[in-house]
């Protein structure tokens, strides 16, 4: 009997164990990402049969350092509807996994003027959960109009080239 083929990850990782499940699109439009960290989370049950559902909503959550830890704010993942009783709150906030250096390099790195933690995909790796964090800083206006300009022209300088090839 075959062997069944892994089917290749999506993004550029070449990770083939590495899976992401939801990418926060939105904050990579409007943040500068100056570093990303990957780590792990803390989950009830429910809560990873509903990622792994894809029913998260990374839209306005940010991570902070409290005493020490890092948590995860404002990430919204849908009840699971065959939990009933025993489902998760939604809203909760949720503790990530770090090495203490990992936590104080960023504390350190929060601590300068505009900078913050924001999350920018769930992924899953080995069968885990992950958050890959990012230390990012807020675009201004005119920041994110330059950012569209330089994707409309590398998408032109890309169909031009197609079109010559042809």
């Amino acid at each position: 009997m075959a062997k069944k083929q892994k089917k290749k990850s999506s993004g550029s990782d070449s990770n083939p164990d590495r899976r992401v499940l939801v990418s926060n699109r939105k904050a990579r439009h409007n943040y500068e990402i100056l570093d990303t960290v990957e780590t792990g989370i803390v989950l009830v049950g429910t809560e990873v049969k509903s990622i792994r559902d894809g029913k998260v909503n990374m839209g306005d959550a940010y991570a902070s350092v409290e005493r020490g830890e890092v948590w995860l704010h404002s990430m919204h993942i849908s009840p699971f509807p065959q939990a009933h009783q025993f489902n998760h709150e939604p809203m909760r906030k949720r503790k990530l996994l770090l090495h203490r250096r990992q936590i104080d390099k960023l504390a350190s790195r929060v601590e300068e003027k505009g900078l913050t933690l924001i999350p920018l995909a769930v992924t899953l790796v080995r069968n885990k959960v992950k958050i890959d964090i990012g230390v990012c800083r807020g675009k201004k206006q005119f920041d994110k109009r330059e950012t569209t300009k330089q994707k409309d022209a590398k998408r032109e300088m890309d169909r031009a080239r197609r079109e010559a090839t042809r």
